[in-house]
């Protein structure tokens, strides 16, 4: 058999589908299984023993615009799929897997796709399953007969070479990082939006705090989309940090963090990617829902202050941001000495 597995846009989503990936995986072990998914979700999804094929979906290049779309149909029709599944929630999942005349396509019934779904799933309703989002993805399985109950897991893990490891630890080294100094990652954007954002100067504050008192490698993380984020982190640092906003891939990203010791960072791709390898994390939450998307690791803490308009889930904050702008370095520091404590045992 030869399944088609439409993956999620975001890198957080991609990661909270794991569990369901790995348990098609587990079911159909004998198949051919494919994932098609934007290039930089690809990447993440490299080397996790999914599936046997990663499609790259490159919609800023050949796969760009309606004729770009028929293009990738038709590369998809050409392999002759059996059964579809549709992880993404967009009209244009379906289209895809009808146009490339995949004879069984299962999705959730949304966006006004279910005509081009042979097997359209009812989308669970408020209360029906647990709330955070990892059991929306296997509920789809249950739902389609794949699996019969719902497993819960503590920690989703990804795998990461120990090839990847060495090259992450000689560019960290490479970049300015100490063989033996406490590296403690920051991603202080979200490509969701500017809402999710703690302030760079609360960042800088604590950050700082971290290379005074912990004598810390403050390592920056991001998107060049996000470089203006980093230098304003950085000017309000007493001490320089390393600064690899820009610097870097997506698909280096598991790699670079394994080799740090804790991450600080608001609601995105890359606090579930720190979660995933190991790491403690620090997440600062506010118009989001941590029941929802919170990284699933027995060793994360969530940062938040709930004024009455969270969540809210705005890309932008319409009024004045208080659900940030009331988490203070205070808070923060006070949520990472914990972990500072057990990473000084555990590196003694």
């Amino acid at each position: 058999m030869k399944i088609l597995i439409r993956a999620t846009n975001w890198v957080g989503d991609a990661i909270m589908a794991l569990p369901a990936l790995r348990a098609v995986r587990a079911r159909f072990s004998d198949a051919e299984i494919a994932i098609v998914a934007r290039l930089y979700v690809a990447d993440i999804y490299r080397d996790q023993q999914i599936c046997n094929q990663l499609i790259n979906y490159d919609v800023n290049g050949i796969h760009a615009g309606f004729s770009g779309r028929e293009r990738l149909a038709h590369e998809l029709r050409e392999q002759k799929f059996d059964v579809a599944l549709l992880l993404q929630n967009a009209f244009d999942a379906a289209w895809l897997a009808w146009r490339a005349n995949i004879p069984e396509r299962i999705g959730y019934a949304r966006d006004g796709r279910s005509p081009l779904l042979t097997r359209p799933v009812p989308v669970p309703g408020p209360g029906e399953i647990p709330t955070h989002e990892k059991f929306y993805y296997l509920e789809l399985l249950r739902r389609a007969g794949w699996m019969d109950s719902l497993p819960e897991e503590s920690f989703i893990a990804m795998t990461v070479s120990e090839a990847k490891r060495r090259r992450a630890a000689e560019f960290l080294l490479g970049s300015g990082a100490r063989p033996h100094a406490l590296r403690v990652a920051i991603g202080a954007g979200a490509s969701y939006g500017s809402a999710k954002c703690w302030p760079p100067p609360r960042f800088a504050e604590l950050a700082s705090r971290l290379q005074a008192q912990n004598g810390a490698d403050v390592i920056l993380f991001g998107t060049a989309a996000e470089s203006a984020v980093s230098k304003a982190i950085a000017a309000g640092m007493r001490q320089p940090p390393i600064d690899l906003t820009g610097k870097t891939a997506i698909a280096d990203l598991t790699a670079l963090l394994s080799q740090c010791h804790l991450f600080i960072g608001n609601d995105s791709g890359a606090m579930h990617v720190a979660a995933a390898v190991g790491l403690p994390v620090v997440a600062i939450f506010g118009p989001t829902d941590p029941l929802g998307t919170a990284p699933v690791t027995p060793r994360c803490t969530i940062v938040q202050e709930k004024p009455y308009c969270s969540p809210c889930f705005l890309r932008r904050c319409p009024t004045d941001h208080r659900c940030m702008t009331k988490v203070t370095p205070d808070m923060a520091e006070a949520a990472v000495r914990p972990w500072l404590s057990s990473i000084e045992v555990r590196r003694a």
